[in-house]
């Protein structure tokens, strides 16, 4: 039902069942590996990986599960891979065959892709399997450690026969641990997200994008990565902050562009001005855009004078992530729940370079106070993007544990 309502999954749906090509155009002599990325934001995180492994003459077929992510990896990183495609449905046909197909020297699993199936027919057939930038939410670990209690073999499906483990911080490491695995098995690495490489915008191209979008002047507010109830409250908080006299607009971004129709009924609601950008260039200014594109947003936040990170208020809780906002040095305010990224925005909110409400409710009125201190406002974007600077190095330690496994596994066969 989910595929239906957003649309684009027709293209290669065979994929879904193992049937990838049979003759991927695997260079001889080259490491092979099958490195899976779920969506949107995997996929743009493995791109610094994708470059290291190319340059070290590993050949990567790169899968991925969403629609949009794998427009994303076509567009981006054909050059980088011998192929891209789906990956299947984790039941033993399907997987097997898509396995005998691929046929990986190496098997990488990203963030939270642990997949019974697949790490069944890995072991059959000895291939290792490397789980990268590796993280337990609060509420997975909560969830593993109750189901360990009681079914232990079934945790142990999904993270037993993983050859190593790279966490993306010691709090995720400490979980892994407590659900038993081995030490020997737990590297931690650091978050490769962390590692992002953005293009900056010129001021002419950014004051292009600007006029495109109808935001022609003032201050932008980003709501970037916007789930359901996020876009209506920042409408809110858009026509509070006109009330006490800020010149700004809003620029919106849903995590999922389908919902475009139903964010485009809650602004007429509103009875703001509106272009959306999928409909072409803005021919007057506007109150509102709404980016209903994908792969977009780490050029729309160079526009953003504020950014809020999507996900973060009730009935959410995991939060998306404002590493790209960091990155971009600039102001981030974030929900109650971020429980994805619970150790980094700890980390962030004991810099002073992030600003964390306790309760939604309190949006408007924090948006007005930072608006009116610009002081602040340099303050948050400085020591974000200070954070950003100081974290990276997780590609790198990343490909080192895979090149290393890649040349033991190539000495024993």
């Amino acid at each position: 039902m989910r595929m239906r309502r957003r649309g684009g999954y027709g293209h290669h749906f065979s994929h879904r069942f193992g049937l990838h090509s049979n003759s991927i155009n695997w260079p001889i002599g080259k490491s092979r590996i099958w490195l899976q990325a779920v969506s949107v934001g995997e996929v743009l995180a493995v791109a610094p990986l994708l470059e290291v492994l190319s340059k070290q003459g590993v050949s990567v077929y790169l899968t991925t599960t969403t629609s949009t992510g794998f427009k994303l990896a076509n567009d981006k990183y054909k050059h980088l891979c011998v192929g891209i495609g789906y990956f299947p449905i984790d039941f033993i046909l399907f997987s097997q065959v898509a396995w005998n197909r691929i046929n990986p020297d190496l098997s990488i699993l990203t963030e939270g892709e642990r997949w019974p199936e697949h790490l069944a027919q890995a072991k059959k057939r000895e291939v290792p399997v490397i789980n990268i930038n590796a993280r337990l939410s609060d509420k997975s670990f909560s969830r593993l450690s109750s189901l360990k209690k009681f079914l232990p073999s079934v945790v142990g499906l999904m993270l037993n026969d993983l050859t190593y483990i790279l966490p993306v911080s010691k709090r995720d490491e400490e979980h892994f641990k407590s659900l038993g695995v081995d030490q020997k098995r737990l590297i931690t690495t650091g978050n490769i997200k962390l590692d992002v490489s953005i293009n900056s915008e010129t001021s002419e191209a950014k004051e292009v994008l600007r006029k495109e979008l109808g935001l022609n002047s003032g201050v932008i507010l980003l709501g970037s990565s916007t789930w359901p109830g996020e876009e209506e409250l920042l409408i809110e908080a858009l026509k509070y902050l006109r009330a006490h006299g800020i010149a700004c607009s809003l620029l919106l971004v849903p995590r999922h562009a389908e919902r475009r129709d139903e964010i485009k009924k809650l602004i007429q609601k509103s009875g703001l001005r509106y272009h959306i950008r999928t409909s072409g260039l803005a021919i007057a200014p506007v109150d509102v855009a709404l980016a209903d594109t994908t792969g977009e947003l780490r050029r729309l936040t160079q526009l953003a004078e504020i950014v809020f990170i999507g996900k973060s208020t009730s009935p959410h809780t995991e939060g998306q992530t404002p590493v790209e906002a960091a990155a971009l040095a600039k102001p981030i305010i974030v929900g109650p729940g971020m429980a994805n990224f619970k150790t980094i925005v700890s980390e962030l909110v004991q810099l002073n370079a992030v600003v964390q409400l306790k309760t939604s409710d309190q949006l408007s009125i924090t948006l007005l106070s930072l608006l009116k201190d610009e002081g602040k406002q340099r303050a948050l974007a400085s020591n974000a993007y200070s954070w950003y600077s100081q974290n990276g190095g997780a590609v790198e330690r990343t490909t080192k544990v895979i090149l290393k496994k890649l040349k033991d596994r190539s000495q024993v066969s």
